[in-house]
């Protein structure tokens, strides 16, 4: 099982950046895909969720309206496009697939937003 994210980097306040996870190794279009995030010396925490079709979507407070959760079942990938980016959105982000007992992690992409 392999989820790898991609995307991070360094951008300004106010800018976008959009990261991917390309899942292996399971039947990706059965798991409710999450993506967390991991500040420094702060706890992880849930920024986004997608269901397995894609049929529905959940945010976090502090992200609604900015960040979009999306999933192509064909391509095993989840996205999260990320606007209006904000110097509290610097973290570690990490791409999370769940369906029952099984739960995979990602290895994270940083994000980082400064002038």
């Amino acid at each position: 099982v392999q989820l790898v994210e991609s995307g991070g980097g360094l951008v300004q306040p106010g800018g976008s950046l959009r990261l991917s996870c390309a899942a292996s190794g399971f039947t990706f279009r059965s798991y409710y895909m999450s993506w967390y995030r991991q500040a420094p010396g702060k706890e992880r925490e849930l920024v986004t969720g997608i269901t397995s079709a894609g049929g529905s979507t959940n945010y976090a407070d502090s992200v609604k309206g900015r960040f979009t959760i999306s999933r192509d079942n064909a391509k095993n990938t989840v996205y999260l496009q990320m606007n209006s980016l904000k110097p509290e959105d610097t973290a570690v982000y990490y791409c999370n697939a769940a369906r029952g007992s099984y739960i995979y992690w990602g290895q994270g992409t940083q994000v980082t937003v400064s002038s």
